[in-house]
Formats: C-alpha cells, structure tokens, sequence
C-alpha cells in the first residue's frame, strides 16, 4: 500500500530521477534516491512544507535535484525503473536514506558531518545521505 498518494504519471517521474540520480550506483541506490523523494513528499518541515506529491516534490525550484536540468533525466521510464519507483512509493525504506530528506556526492571526498545543519545517516557508493534532526519534526 502507497505511504503518499499518486498518480501513474508520479510512477514515471520518481523512476526517471532515481535513474538519472543514481543509476551508476545500481538498483540499491536508486532505492535510496527513492527514500529520499518519497521522504520529501511525505515531510511536513523545512524546505518541504508545500511539498505535497511526487511532481512538486521532483521539480521543486529551488532546492530541487540536479538532474532535472540534464537530458538524460527525459528519456522514458523503463519498466525496471518503474518496479524501483513502486518499491518506494510502497513504503520499502533502506539504510541510510530511511529517514534522510538529502544526498550529495562530494567527489571521492568524505561525507561531511553535517549538511545545511543536518546530520550525516550514513554513505552508500559515492552519495552521503543526511537525515532531519528530531526537532524539526518533519514525520
């Protein structure tokens, strides 16, 4: 069962940004990507208070991702992408990005401790993931 509502289009859009995000990293990092923006929608805090689906939440400007602006990011879903997207959309949460609102990848550096004052929940490949602090109150 869904944890935020849909639409099949909102399908396509999460699976295009996981793959465009984190396609190098494999289908566990496209996983995380797909916390992230599942995680996005679902906060009620910070950056994301007005962010109410899967469409607001992928072009969100600013503080949106990068991949938007590349090409890459607007070929077609593939059904494995869409099947990742569901798994998300569903609920499916993984480590480090279960609770984590963002990522970056800081180019074979180490993950900084904190983020835009938020703490590091770990890295998986080459993204660091940082998660809300409780008092922000974001789930």
């Amino acid at each position: 069962m869904a944890v935020i509502p849909y639409i099949s289009k909102h399908i396509d859009l999460l699976a295009r940004l996981m793959r465009a995000e984190a396609e190098s990293e494999g289908q566990q990092g496209m996983l995380l990507v797909g916390n992230v923006g599942v995680n996005r929608v679902r906060a009620s805090c910070l950056d994301f208070v007005n962010i109410r689906n899967l469409e607001d939440m992928v072009f969100q400007s600013p503080g949106g991702f990068e991949a938007t602006q590349m090409s890459y990011f607007y070929q077609p879903a593939r059904e494995v992408d869409r099947r990742l997207a569901r798994r998300s959309i569903n609920g499916e949460r993984h480590v480090p990005a279960t609770t984590a609102l963002w990522f970056y990848n800081p180019f074979d550096q180490s993950c900084r401790a904190q983020w835009w004052g938020q703490w590091n929940s770990g890295r998986f490949k080459s993204h660091c993931f940082y998660s809300p602090l409780p008092s922000e109150n974001c789930y």
